[in-house]
């Protein structure tokens, strides 16, 4: 039985899921008992009980999967605040895992109208164009792919494991901030298969353009993050 206090009781079912999953009640990937089960274990009705359900779904502390059941989602593990700028090797190295790269492809191609646009050049030439997997102890976790002109990156070795920001820096540009989209979307035909995501997994979606010192744009990612791997947050102040 759940708690009586002044708060909904949806409320303190959320509290209650939370704090059997922090007691080790309930363990990552394990399936919770069905609503008939758990509405009676926590003495609540079920509509009680769904309205939690849906709130910590919400959360992304549960999953259900459609016929199957509702499962202890897996917990982020690593988080990182929006307003910094990490490469995707420091937010690994950060979470005390360690970074490796898969290698996909690595080209030199003409860019695009948008590639122009982009890096507000009208006289681009050659692109350097890097599709990457990054890894954590091993497991696939971020896809990446990169666009650079080839003259900010002339020294680029493809099968290097260093950062581009590090390989970028050694070449002479500095990164100062970037510009950032960010797109939760379910799953990806191409991206979720080659991360090893279950269908249910979500990805998270930095579109990223980085600017030097000299306030020059100079590298464009785009980022598949696993979202059952990455937490973002962001610090908002209030403006008055």
């Amino acid at each position: 039985m759940i708690k009586s206090d002044q708060r909904p009781l949806y409320l303190q079912v959320i509290d209650k899921i939370k704090e059997d999953i922090d007691n080790g009640i309930y363990e990552t990937g394990e399936r919770l008992p069905s609503e008939f089960q758990l509405s009676k274990q926590l003495g609540v009705s079920r509509a009680t009980l769904r309205e939690a359900l849906r709130m910590l779904e919400d959360e992304s502390v549960i999953i259900r999967r459609h016929g199957v059941g509702t499962f202890i989602n897996t917990k982020p593990l690593f988080s990182s605040g929006i307003e910094e700028l990490f490469s995707v090797t420091d937010m690994i190295k950060r979470g005390n895992k360690e970074a490796g790269t898969n290698f996909l492809s690595s080209s030199i191609d003409r860019p695009s109208d948008d590639d122009c646009r982009r890096f507000q050049d009208e006289n681009l030439k050659e692109m350097i164009v890097i599709e990457r997997v990054r890894t954590a102890d091993g497991e696939p976790v971020v896809y990446c792919l990169d666009k650079i002109p080839k003259h900010h990156f002339p020294d680029y070795v493809s099968h290097q494991q260093q950062s581009i920001f590090d390989q970028l820096e050694k070449s002479g540009t500095s990164i100062s901030y970037a510009m950032t989209q960010i797109e939760p979307i379910g799953y990806h035909e191409r991206v979720s298969e080659i991360l090893e995501c279950e269908p249910e997994t979500a990805l998270l979606v930095l579109k990223q353009m980085h600017y030097d010192d000299r306030e020059q744009p100079v590298l464009y990612s785009i980022n598949y993050f696993r979202a059952d791997k990455f937490k973002f947050h962001v610090l908002r102040k209030r403006v008055y």
